[in-house]
């Protein structure tokens, strides 16, 4: 298997996995402090998702901390496999998550203008655009890992 940037047991791998983590973190942080998120189900789903991003990430930045301290390399096949799937399952999960809240969004704040608490509505565009921004990166994984599959 060739050597990618962003691949797992990399640093560039950590920075991507630790950024995923942040960013869904602040995600979940700016919805739950926003009062009545739970009235909107696209919002919940969005908790969830990124709860799941926030786990998924964590573990494998750990996994990717103990292969940069070991200085071992995390180029099996089956255990590539499992990055690959697990990826793509959080990112498929994290992006429906991030556009049907983004949509609730605009309907609702914008179109709508059901928006009576200017610092609620903005809570909620910063959340979706945080899922956004964790979105963006567990793409960049999910695409490096399958190419580090495919080549090997």
């Amino acid at each position: 298997m060739i050597d990618i940037p962003g691949a797992p047991g990399t640093l560039t791998g950590l920075a991507l996995r630790i950024s995923q983590c942040v960013f869904a973190a602040a995600s979940i942080s700016y919805m739950v402090t926003s009062g009545g998120f739970f009235s909107y189900t696209s919002f919940c789903y969005l908790i969830a998702a990124m709860g799941l991003q926030v786990i998924w990430s964590f573990g494998l930045a750990i996994l990717d901390t103990f292969a940069l301290v070991r200085k071992k390399t995390l180029v099996s096949p089956v255990l590539i496999s499992l990055f690959v799937v697990g990826d793509w399952v959080t990112a498929t999960l994290s992006l429906a998550g991030a556009s049907s809240s983004a949509g609730i969004t605009v309907l609702y704040f914008g179109d709508l203008g059901s928006c009576t608490f200017e610092a609620e509505c903005w809570r909620y565009q910063l959340s979706v655009a945080l899922a956004f921004l964790s979105w963006i990166t567990i793409a960049i994984s999910s695409l490096t890992t399958l190419w580090l599959l495919a080549s090997g």
